[in-house]
């Protein structure tokens, strides 16, 4: 092909191309200059500088070599001295660059080959750009397309301007597409790969099945009706929890519809999926207790710092509060964010027995009382020396049977226990090698300083090096299912809240802050403080 030839068939290719691909014009031009150039570098030597440039409007094609102007030139086919330079140009300086017009060139075939290869590289890097810009603003949508073909279970998707890939375990369990068929999956990652962008679709995704709500439910699209959480077992159960910005409107009716044909479409999707939709609240014991639908639950338990729920269910209830493989306990854990353990009221009730019973054997040994009074402690709700030892006086005294005297009796018996504990323990903390200095650390005990001593904690540098997951440990939340990892102090009832103030107070003490850091903890006026940990919902 002659480069001289006709000018207007450069920018018709250039067109027909940028169509094709759904690339920009320019890009093409650009390809085709640079193919151009590599070609004239050809013709003229390598060491030469060409430049080409294609007129996008008239397709008029120019060449140039490049030569920097230089104090001394080295390199003859690419430098120009600045006295030349400057008889060819007033203005001409150090570092510049003097064009010479070039000839235009005929294009050999190898020659040819070449320049097709150039574009055809930048075309289809250009493509691929456009096409990752193009999808890597749509993560988060529901796509339709056609199936390609179907690689060792995964489903290679035509979207049309691109292909998508879904993974075998992004399908759903026993679903089974076939060349031509139509599906629909949520966008849930664009990458940048060697081999071109990569877009992954789901079909198990919890978004999935909020994308599909959003299209059947327009309340749902308008923003009115909120999708709180899902859980979801796909291709078995979901559970879905919504709240209403608009009191008037009932979210759970809305999402089902007229005679459940809105949830009906989604199941259809979903290959038969049921469907659990709630009404979310911010009371947890609330939650749970529609989380766990259709079974009963007769008492709820929060531990807030653990993020744990104790739920009892009445005996006949445990199966199905449970549910097929543990199922429907699975899939509240998963929509509320907390563990859940169930227990029956036998249960229950056994455990009570067995706490009483230790409760017992532990003011008996501690406060050398005899049985009878011991229980009377236990039952009364006292579950620890330390309770006995700084309640007021007057509520030992108020149980049936104790007067003054027998009270005040307990309350020294437990005190000096305590201090016979405490003076075990610090002699043990002694030993470990942790430094008195962190008694000043308020709240800090003595059965505390030991376990820290264990843990090589003995300075209060040591102290202020950590943070509050180290002390208290925490809780890792990843595909449904829950990890504990314990922290130094994780078998004392110390909050977060705590912990952290503890830490600031000791970086505070070794430099490393100032008081203007330490942070405030205020109620707004008006404010609820959290409930409780323990607290109790029947």
């Amino acid at each position: 092909m002659a480069v001289s030839a006709n000018r207007l068939e450069l920018l018709q290719i250039a067109d027909a191309v940028a169509r094709e691909k759904s690339i920009d014009r320019m890009i093409v031009i650009e390809a085709m200059e640079e193919a151009i150039q590599r070609a004239a570098k050809a013709r003229y030597g390598a060491e030469t500088e060409v430049k080409a440039e294609i007129n996008p409007r008239t397709g008029e094609l120019r060449l140039w070599r490049l030569l920097e102007i230089v104090e001394r030139v080295e390199e003859y086919g690419r430098q120009i001295s600045l006295k030349e330079a400057l008889g060819k140009n007033d203005a001409a300086k150090l570092g510049d660059y003097v064009t010479e017009p070039l000839p235009p060139i005929e294009f050999g075939r190898i020659a040819a080959q070449s320049a097709k290869q150039v574009i055809v590289q930048k075309v289809r890097d250009a493509e691929r750009d456009r096409m990752y810009e193009e999808y890597a603003d749509r993560v988060g949508e529901i796509v339709n397309g056609s199936v390609k073909r179907v690689e060792y279970g995964n489903v290679i998707v035509d979207l049309g301007r691109g292909e998508a890939i879904i993974r075998r375990d992004e399908l759903i369990p026993r679903e089974q597409f076939r060349y031509g068929d139509r599906v629909r999956a949520y966008i849930y990652d664009v990458r940048r790969e060697q081999r071109g962008p990569q877009i992954f679709l789901s079909r198990t995704h919890p978004q999935f099945m909020a994308k599909l709500f959003a299209q059947e439910v327009p309340e749902i699209y308008d923003g009115i009706i909120t999708i709180r959480s899902i859980a979801r077992d796909p291709g078995s159960r979901a559970k879905i929890a919504v709240t209403s910005s608009d009191s008037s409107i009932d979210p759970v009716g809305a999402c089902v519809g007229m005679r459940g044909s809105r949830v009906q479409a989604v199941v259809g999707e979903l290959q038969g999926e049921k469907i659990d939709i709630i009404p979310w609240t911010n009371n947890i014991a609330d939650l749970v207790v529609s989380a766990l639908q259709p079974a009963d639950v007769a008492k709820v338990v929060l531990d807030e710092q653990a993020e744990r729920i104790e739920v009892v269910v009445p005996d006949e209830q445990l199966s199905l509060a449970i549910g097929r493989r543990g199922q429907n306990v699975r899939l509240a854990s998963q929509l509320i964010g907390w563990d859940i353990d169930i227990l029956t009221e036998q249960e229950e009730s056994e455990r009570r027995q067995k706490e009483f019973a230790e409760r017992t054997a532990l003011f008996m040994n501690a406060l050398d009382v005899d049985e009878m009074v011991a229980q009377l402690l236990a039952s009364e709700g006292f579950s620890s020396i330390e309770e006995l030892a700084y309640v007021d006086l007057a509520e030992i005294a108020s149980i049936g049977g104790f007067d003054e005297e027998t009270a005040g009796e307990i309350q020294n018996r437990a005190t000096e226990f305590l201090d016979a504990q405490e003076r075990e323990l610090d002699e043990e903390r002694k030993k470990l090698g942790v430094e008195d200095a962190l008694y000043d650390i308020p709240g800090l005990s003595a059965a505390m300083l030991v376990v820290l001593g264990k843990d090589e904690i003995k300075t209060v540098e040591d102290f202020a090096g950590n943070i509050a997951d180290d002390l208290i440990g925490w809780t890792e939340r990843k595909d449904g299912e829950t990890k504990r990892f314990e922290g130094t102090l994780s078998a004392f009832p110390l909050s977060r809240e705590e912990a952290e103030d503890m830490i600031m107070t000791a970086r505070l003490k070794v430099g490393w802050i100032t008081e203007d850091d330490l942070p405030q903890h205020e109620v707004a006026e008006g404010e609820d403080e959290a409930p409780a940990e323990g607290a109790v919902a029947e």
